[in-house]
């Protein structure tokens, strides 16, 4: 995830990376969770969404740089023996598979990897979604993640793209196919009536609902409902409405993960629970979460309530002054994983230099609010900005060649977007500019 955001400023970084984490996917297509340099011995785990990671970094690389050699690298899997039914894990040193496959290919094992559904038809959990801590949800192999059925809809939806431009339309075609049976039994049992549920345990009961005792709604199925397309527009607005007034503690500053905490209720979700109410993944803010629910108001268009979280959770507006320093206690000019929310650490910032969320945390910024889109050599700007901005620039490097990018909005009641473009004081036809790297320094000039 924290290459994804790289991928603009340094692209060979983003490339090598890639290549690197396949050459850490077994034979089987599911993943080493972490590995420890430089022998690599490290984990394995049922966990169901880091195999998942690589097919859309793939995507994002391939489509942002026009790189699609990459696709061909051929890269080595590892050999090791299967997590057993009964562990959630095990670390070892994994042999190097004497198989190999191009990094396309490896792609395709993760995503065949992930075709495993429960009885809602549904994502099963494993040991674990990107919540770690939920290990016990489906620690008997039963368990379904609602925000994993979402993650993997759009990891088919972006991976048909790369197979078509890879000639494998076979492929593409049963990731459509997958993708939208998957939408179809999301729609029919991942809605609770006003937001989205976060999951199934083994036994059936849900959890992310108004029937739960604790954890009744949880942000990241809300806003991957946004994020991924497969929400239905009424569902989600009604989804990221509940969002707002359950999870955004205005006064606090700060986006809870979910609420309630867990605590002392029956279900058992994991070590979750081992936090103390409030505290990090536990009802607490987890910042790259709170950063995926504002990307879904800007996905929306909603940009009063993207800016106004923006700068809610923005660490140098917890720092203005001695009053405030005194609550948040960390370094305000990097980005905390997460901020406390109990009493009486509420604002207080916990692990800090988190690069999982500084990654997006940089992409809300560029791209989901200035709207800065390049697509191999297609640059365009879709901006969801403040109505009283009156302008702003960027500054872009395309290889060799400086544009600087100046963006005016005009005052005026229609929706946001670029209008208009003008590439050294010629006026383009369409609000889209061809880069060309020729060394020199361009100035554009955007109307929105």
């Amino acid at each position: 995830q924290d290459s994804m955001a790289l991928v603009h400023s340094e692209p060979a970084l983003v490339r090598s990376h890639l290549l690197l984490c396949a050459a850490h996917q077994f034979v089987e297509g599911d993943v080493q969770h972490w590995w420890h340099p430089p022998t690599d011995r490290g984990v394995r785990t049922h966990c169901s969404d880091d195999y998942l990671w690589l097919p859309l970094a793939v995507h994002r690389y391939v489509t942002i740089t026009g790189d699609a050699s990459v696709l061909d690298e051929t890269v080595h899997f590892l050999e090791g023996r299967a997590v057993g039914a009964e562990e959630d894990s095990y670390y070892d040193l994994p042999r190097r598979s004497a198989d190999s496959a191009s990094l396309y290919q490896h792609c395709v094992r993760a995503i065949r990897h992930g075709l495993q559904f429960g009885v809602h038809g549904l994502s099963l959990i494993g040991s674990c979604d990107w919540n770690d801590g939920m290990d016990k949800v489906g620690e008997h192999g039963k368990g379904e993640s609602v925000w994993l059925s979402f993650f993997f809809y759009e990891v088919m939806q972006r991976f048909a793209d790369v197979a078509m431009l890879h000639q494998d339309q076979v492929f593409a075609a049963e990731c459509r196919t997958q993708a939208q049976t998957l939408q179809q039994h999301i729609e029919k049992n991942g809605w609770d009536g006003n937001w989205y549920l976060r999951a199934y345990f083994d036994d059936g009961t849900p959890l992310g609902s108004h029937a739960n005792v604790e954890c009744q709604i949880d942000s990241i199925s809300q806003s991957w409902a946004v994020l991924s397309g497969a929400g239905s527009t009424d569902r989600t607005q009604q989804a990221m409405q509940s969002m707002r007034q359950r999870l955004v503690r205005d006064d606090d500053k700060l986006i809870q993960l979910l609420d309630p905490p867990f605590d002392r209720s029956d279900q058992n979700p994991g070590y979750i629970r081992g936090y103390v109410p409030g505290v990090r993944e536990n009802g607490g803010q987890y910042t790259h979460a709170a950063i995926w629910a504002i990307m879904a108001f800007a996905r929306m268009g909603d940009r009063q309530s993207a800016w106004d979280l923006m700068r809610m959770i923005n660490p140098i507006n917890h720092a203005r002054n001695a009053e405030e320093i005194a609550v948040y206690k960390v370094e305000p000019y990097v980005v905390a994983a997460d901020v406390y929310a109990v009493t009486p650490h509420t604002g207080r910032g916990g692990w800090t230099w988190y690069t999982g969320s500084a990654g997006w945390m940089y992409r809300l910024l560029v791209e989901s609010l200035l709207g800065f889109r390049v697509e191999g050599d297609k640059l365009t700007i879709d901006a969801c900005v403040p109505a009283d901005w009156d302008n702003y620039g960027i500054d872009y490097r395309y290889g060799d060649t400086v544009y600087r990018i100046t963006i005016t909005q005009a005052a005026g009641n229609g929706p946001p977007g670029a209008c208009g473009f003008r590439i050294d004081g010629v006026d383009l036809p369409e609000a889209v500019l061809t880069l060309v790297d020729d060394r020199q320094t361009h100035r554009l000039d955007v109307m929105l």
